[in-house]
């Protein structure tokens, strides 16, 4: 339902010349960040200061050549005062100057609309966290708090203490498995493991942040496997340690089910059990909470003092002046030692307890969606447990054990043991398919890429974040209501949108801008593209513990639903990029609901779509029913250009480490020949020379490079880019060859490059925005020109690319979204022509999305769903993600044009009118 059509694009052809001027002046000065708005200035994400936080952690860009390597900053707030700071550098200019740095401030500091960072002495915090380090063991000490951390054996936290009293020990990770689905017949043989330290490293020491990295695998009956990495995370003045958990499944999956997968520990009870409370954090501001031995509800009352005090969590009044109709009889008070609350999905949890094993469950409340944080502890103290996204990472699973005992046990269940095993076997037999001719078939009808062994799940991984609390008291209702609002949404600061554009980060955008009839289509069409996308995570469930974060590839409108069990068409898998498209929509606007959109989604595909260990080590799965299954291995699944932004905006160490495993990851290309289904036979090649396109391959690798060279300064990878685009230049053909030989050991292409290979995939994989951000750093002007060429003559005319290239115009498609490409051209090559076709392209709806697609959507009811829902019929993420992707960036490189293009197109007339009263 576009209103500009191929017709509208060729009657509007003639009128390229008539807005020259305009088009000349806008390719002499990019969009500059407005005046009024504090560059130097970081917000809290959500628009105003929390109540309160438990540390903050964030990013901040320098234009180049702005502050030295060794710089050390200041914050204050907005009346002046001093923040506590501590930083360090994430990335580096060619000059060597500061490009990224970290910074940390302490909990509850910084609590003012916008902080300011300036080059300066940092302040103290009042008490700092420190690290001693013994040779069994690290210690972690803020303030009343100490966290002991052992460098080998079981215990991730062998104990924790507020004011010399122990609150939590024996803190271990747990797998269990067993060696058949739920549903084969047959007895099963189920094993426990045990996560086991290696390797202890303190990677921080303080004054606002500790950091300690732990690397182990689990072991049991024998065998070691499931390898994890953990980072522990305390902060001056802070109450919680946080612990990032990431897991590499290495398995079998024939024959390893997981049944559970968690975090269990120990809390000393002191309290007498009446005294003793469990508390659990339901949806909004919900609390479930009850006494170990309840003293309220009894046949004879206690006294109003013993029961307001036990439902608050305060210790109550002396035993002496309790009712002595209850006080003689508190032991013939059940005490309940055991509770569970259970999210098996997404809609619905449970919650029950049991005095002890051998008895009897009792159901206690069923509710929606738990914010995942529980508590078990007395009036003296205890321990506070979370997880955060619980709900959307299901099924999940909080116990307390023993709460009658010296020493409750909690776990904090990544998988239930409640649900169905783990089952990450292939979905299909392969259905007859021995051969790539018969896979090629199947290709042809399902757009899977299927092939016998390569869709096995080894080496995917996932990363959870864990919190424990070790607390003095009881929190109180009010307190616990607000530590789970804390879980749902996290504070977080980050640097303003004003700021990132200041310091020329992240390529070609602009700031939001509204101002003229057309710009504000744009946007607001992006805006309501990125809101379906919110609305259809949450209408279509795309939740669990693989699912969350990723979104499918493409609707099918005859069953309402997205074609989540269609080969090729199901999950997205970062195709044609919509991570690319979620975080430079929010660099540029700010929006705290697309961060979020865009943060699960980082964590997902850097994660869960890509083979960390094993023979397709570094390399990303292609789009398909299961997010491991299909058999198409590419690093431009992998890509760093993806992980960048998320990491340089908050200083993650694990996707510091994801983009740094990747840095050699084209190695596997030795092994992963991706073009072995083409027809014909593949050339033999020597040793250690792969075959590598240009775009989705070699400029995947190229954003590991580039992230590699800002981060350390080693020059090694800012002279292997340059060998590739040094012989890329030298070819016939240039880019337009699509690929050839490379070799490893050099980082240099080998063939001639004399026949032409066009691919639409080429360029929408991140070479784009790559390619942006390295002319800015490295000066090559034969390659900047061989990219220029591209860039103009991917959505020339046939005439234009024969009388460039000397062959046909083939394997070209998505003008739209290569829209982009040309407005490029038109920008660095100061070309008022090129600037009028861009948008010409852009407004040709070649995409299959365009201008006005949001406005077709309609809800559905009835026996035709499961439930209402609304839907856009045409709706695919790679048209989603390309249109947005174009419009951001033409709208930073042309956007000054953008009126006088559309002034030149015809009017929509009444199928345009049709799409709303907002479509132009």
């Amino acid at each position: 339902m576009d209103p500009f059509n191929r017709r509208d694009f060729l009657r509007t052809a003639a009128l390229a010349g008539a807005v020259a001027p305009m088009a000349a002046q806008a390719a002499q000065a990019a969009p500059k960040a407005p005046a009024n708005v504090d560059a130097e200035g970081v917000r809290w994400l959500d628009g105003a200061p929390p109540a309160a936080h438990e540390g903050q952690t964030f990013g901040l860009p320098w234009p180049r050549g702005v502050q030295k390597a060794k710089a050390t900053f200041a914050i204050t707030g907005a009346g002046g005062e001093a923040v506590p700071v501590q930083t360090w550098p994430l990335a580096y200019w060619p000059d060597g100057s500061l490009k990224w740095t970290g910074h940390a401030i302490p909990a509850d500091a910084g609590r003012a609309e916008t902080l300011k960072i300036v080059a300066g002495k940092p302040a103290a915090p009042a008490a700092a966290v420190s690290v001693r380090e013994s040779a069994d063991a690290v210690e972690i000490i803020s303030g009343e708090q100490s966290w002991i951390i052992p460098r080998k054996g079981a215990d991730i936290i062998a104990r924790a203490s507020v004011a010399g009293r122990e609150t939590v020990r024996n803190v271990r990770l747990v797998a269990l498995t067993q060696d058949k689905p739920d549903f084969d017949s047959g007895p099963v043989a189920e094993t426990r493991f045990e996560g086991q330290i290696d390797s202890l490293v303190v990677e921080q020491k303080g004054p606002v942040r500790a950091v300690v990295k732990l690397e182990g695998k689990h072991r049991g009956a024998g065998r070691e496997w499931l390898p994890f990495t953990l980072r522990l995370y305390v902060y001056a003045g802070g109450r919680s340690l946080r612990i990032m958990h990431s897991f590499v499944f290495d398995g079998d999956e024939n024959r390893d089910f997981i049944r559970g997968l968690g975090l269990v520990g120990q809390a000393p009870m002191t309290d007498p059990l009446y005294d003793r409370h469990v508390r659990f954090a339901g949806e909004g501001d919900g609390v479930w909470g009850e006494g170990i031995r309840p003293l309220t509800g009894l046949r004879r009352d206690p006294g109003k003092a013993w029961r307001d005090a036990q439902v608050a969590g305060q210790k109550t009044p002396a035993i002496e002046g309790m009712a002595p109709t209850v006080s003689k009889r508190l032991d013939l008070i059940p005490a309940w030692g055991d509770f569970t609350l259970s999210q098996p999905n997404s809609d619905g949890f449970s919650i029950r307890k049991r005095t002890k094993p051998g008895h009897g469950w009792i159901d206690a409340i069923t509710s929606g969606r738990a914010a995942g944080l529980g508590y078990i502890g007395g009036a003296s103290g205890g321990v506070a447990f979370a997880m955060t996204d619980f709900w959307k990472r299901c099924p999940t699973r909080l116990d307390i054990r023993g709460a009658h005992t010296e020493a409750a046990e909690f776990t904090v269940w990544l998988w239930s043991p409640d649900a169905p095993a783990m089952d990450l076997r292939f979905y299909h037999d392969g259905m007859g398919m021995n051969d790539h001719p018969a896979e090629r078939e199947g290709l042809e009808i399902t757009y899977e890429d299927y092939e016998k062994n390569w869709g096995r799940p080894l080496g995917i991984a996932r990363t959870n974040e864990i919190t424990l609390w070790a607390l003095p008291t009881t929190p109180s209702r009010a307190d616990f209501a607000a530590m789970a609002g804390r879980l749902r949404e996290t504070p977080r600061l980050v640097a303003a949108p004003a700021r990132l554009k200041a310091a020329q980060v992240f390529g070609d955008w602009s700031l939001v801008d509204r101002s003229t009839p057309t710009r504000r289509a744009l946007e607001d069409q992006n805006d309501g593209l990125l809101s379906f996308y919110m609305l259809d995570v949450e209408q279509h469930r795309w939740y669990g513990f693989w699912n969350h974060g990723d979104v499918m590839h493409t609707y099918d409108s005859d069953r309402h639903v997205w074609r989540y069990d269609i080969g090729g068409f199901a999950w997205a898998n970062s195709e044609l990029s919509p991570d690319l498209w979620l975080w430079l929509s929010f660099v540029r606007s700010g929006r705290a609901d697309v961060f979020r959109l865009a943060e699960a989604m980082t964590r997902h595909t850097g994660e869960v779509d890509v083979c960390h260990i094993g023979p397709y080590r570094g390399l990303g799965t292609r789009h398909g029913v299961q997010h491991w299954a299909d058999s198409s291995k590419q690093p431009r699944v992998s890509n760093a250009a993806y992980r960048r932004y998320y990491y340089y905006l908050t200083a993650d160490e694990r996707v510091g480490d994801l983009m740094h495993a990747l840095v050699d990851s084209d190695e596997s290309l030795t092994r992963v020949d991706i073009g072995r289904k083409l027809p014909g036979a593949q050339p033999s090649r020597p040793p250690g020379v792969v075959d590598m396109g240009f775009g989705t391959s070699w400029s995947a690798f190229a954003a590991a490079w580039l992230t590699e060279w800002e981060r350390t300064g080693d020059k090694h990878w800012r002279d292997r880019i340059v060998a590739g685009m040094d012989t890329i230049a030298a070819m016939k053909q240039q880019w337009f060859a699509g690929g050839t030989d490379f070799d490893l050991k050099t980082g240099r292409f080998l063939g001639k490059g004399e026949t032409v290979s066009v691919s639409h995939l080429n360029a929408v994989f991140g070479a784009v925005e790559v390619h942006s951000e390295l002319f800015q750093l490295i000066d090559n002007p034969r390659y900047r020109d061989a990219w220029l060429d591209y860039c103009q003559f991917y959505n020339a005319s046939d005439a234009e690319f024969r009388a460039k290239t000397g062959a046909p115009a083939k394997g070209r498609n998505l003008k739209e979204g290569h829209s982009r490409l040309t407005a490029y051209a038109a920008f660095h090559r100061k070309d008022p022509a090129l600037a009028q076709r861009a948008w010409r392209e852009y407004f040709s709806g070649d995409a299959g999305l365009g201008v006005g697609a949001i406005a077709t959507k309609r809800r559905v009811d009835g026996p035709a769903v499961i439930e209402p829902m609304e839907e856009i019929p045409r709706i695919s993420t790679n048209a989603s993600s390309q249109w947005g992707l174009a419009t951001i960036q033409n709208l930073a490189l042309i956007g000054d044009v953008l009126e006088e293009a559309r002034a030149n197109l015809p009017a929509p007339g009444k199928r345009g009118q049709d799409l709303g009263k907002d479509t132009f």
